[in-house]
């Protein structure tokens, strides 16, 4: 998806595409999403270069690239680090899209990273959305073993090659500070914190 933030990223040589495999020097997405600023970007736009979605969401495409950086947005995290981005309070509000793809694509891409960000919190700071387990019939979107960093507004979690006790620790130092006792208490009587 090529958003909005790209055309100021794009126009100030932030972004020079140099290392995509598809088109070196070229923007590639699949589709894009803003307001008629965006638009008028790619209108006629010889640097952008649009592709289906089977050739830019397959890991094994992405798997090409060298320090491919992948951001996606997750709605919860549990303490294993699975991913939920799909269901809130129960209810489906979005499909998985690329993401477990980009995430494996990221593991297999050379100097590469896979990033998930979300809230520490929802509901005006009254639901945290680092978990000790996601709820059973939540979908994980993105598996444990394709998780890479998660941030919050607290932080960075880097949890790709560590223990369970490890990913623990690093999820509730980027909780929000008010949930990280209740977290840790949790870690504790599941046997994940000592």
């Amino acid at each position: 998806m090529i958003p909005e933030q790209v055309v100021n990223l794009y126009e100030a040589g932030s972004i020079t595409n140099e290392n995509n495999v598809y088109k070196p020097g070229k923007l590639t997405a699949t589709f894009a999403y803003g307001t008629r600023k965006l638009y008028d970007f790619l209108h006629e736009n010889h640097d952008v270069y649009m592709l289906p979605v089977h050739k830019t969401n397959q890991a094994a495409e992405l798997s090409r690239f060298k320090n491919l950086v992948t951001i996606n947005a997750t709605v919860e995290v549990d303490f294993l680090g699975q991913c939920n981005s799909e269901m809130i309070a129960g209810t489906y509000w979005s499909s998985s899209g690329g993401q477990a793809d980009f995430q494996i694509g990221s593991r297999l891409a050379e100097s590469s990273k896979g990033i998930l960000c979300t809230h520490s919190t929802a509901k005006q700071d009254t639901i945290s959305r680092i978990v000790p387990a996601l709820k059973p019939g939540t979908p994980v979107t993105t598996s444990k073993n394709d998780v890479d960093y998660i941030i919050t507004e607290y932080g960075v979690a880097r949890l790709r090659g560590k223990t369970v006790r490890e990913r623990t620790r690093a999820l509730i130092s980027i909780a929000h500070p008010k949930f990280r006792e209740e977290l840790t208490f949790h870690a504790k009587k599941m046997g994940y914190l000592l």
